[in-house]
């Protein structure tokens, strides 16, 4: 996708990023988060069919308000791009994950020093694996976190201990070599027994992105 400046629910000035483009698999289903307050309810509408095919009307009309009230959110925090990818396992269920896509203003004038500087700041923290990344399109930094959550389940015996799940995350901050931007792709599953698969797949969106204006002609 092309990802563009989008109004949020106070609909200000929209900030004019430079041209910023990335391929998303199938299988995601995307959030609007880039529809406009009078666009959103039919967005979120499509949305909501595509992510439960097989509802019925009364289960995406009650789901519409949330997903409006999250859309409406996520743009209003600036997401250039928010989805959930639902993945069937066969007789295992299905694998779900979340990708989302943000843009930060960066003071940097290189790309590699702004992605040097990134790495010190995240391995600073022990529980992170921050690593260096060339990508084709310029110089990042990857990290990756996992967190062990407690599920707040009613206990059945005063000494049975609440369920835990592990949860696992995974950044990329990638600087604009085109303006002083720095955009974060974010992937997180709670699906570990498919991470290494997840994480080959946002390799594979980061092999797509792109800082130039496909409208633009090719002065080759």
């Amino acid at each position: 996708m092309t990802a563009t400046p989008h109004p949020t629910t106070e609909e200000p000035t929209p900030l004019l990023l430079p041209p910023l483009s990335f391929v998303v698999p199938d299988g995601f289903h995307h959030v609007p988060v880039d529809a406009s307050a009078g666009e959103r309810p039919a967005s979120t509408a499509a949305f909501i069919r595509g992510l439960y095919p097989a509802g019925e009307a009364e289960l995406w009309k009650s789901a519409a308000p949330y997903y409006g009230q999250v859309a409406a959110l996520l743009s209003a925090a600036g997401l250039l791009y928010s989805g959930l990818g639902i993945f069937g396992m066969g007789d295992e269920g299905v694998a779900h994950c979340s990708l989302s896509v943000a843009v930060c203003a960066s003071q940097h004038a290189d790309t590699e020093a702004a992605a040097r500087g990134m790495l010190a700041v995240l391995s600073g923290d022990p529980l992170n694996d921050a690593r260096w990344l060339d990508l084709p399109c310029g110089p990042a930094v990857s990290c990756v976190s996992m967190r062990e959550l407690s599920v707040d389940a009613e206990q059945t015996t005063a000494s049975e201990e609440q369920p835990r799940i592990i949860t696992g995350q995974i950044q990329i901050y990638l600087p604009f070599p085109t303006g002083p931007y720095m955009v974060v792709f974010t992937l997180s599953t709670a699906s570990m027994q498919c991470w290494g698969e997840f994480c080959d797949m946002l390799t594979a969106v980061l092999q797509t992105v792109s800082f130039t204006d496909p409208e633009e002609p090719d002065d080759g």
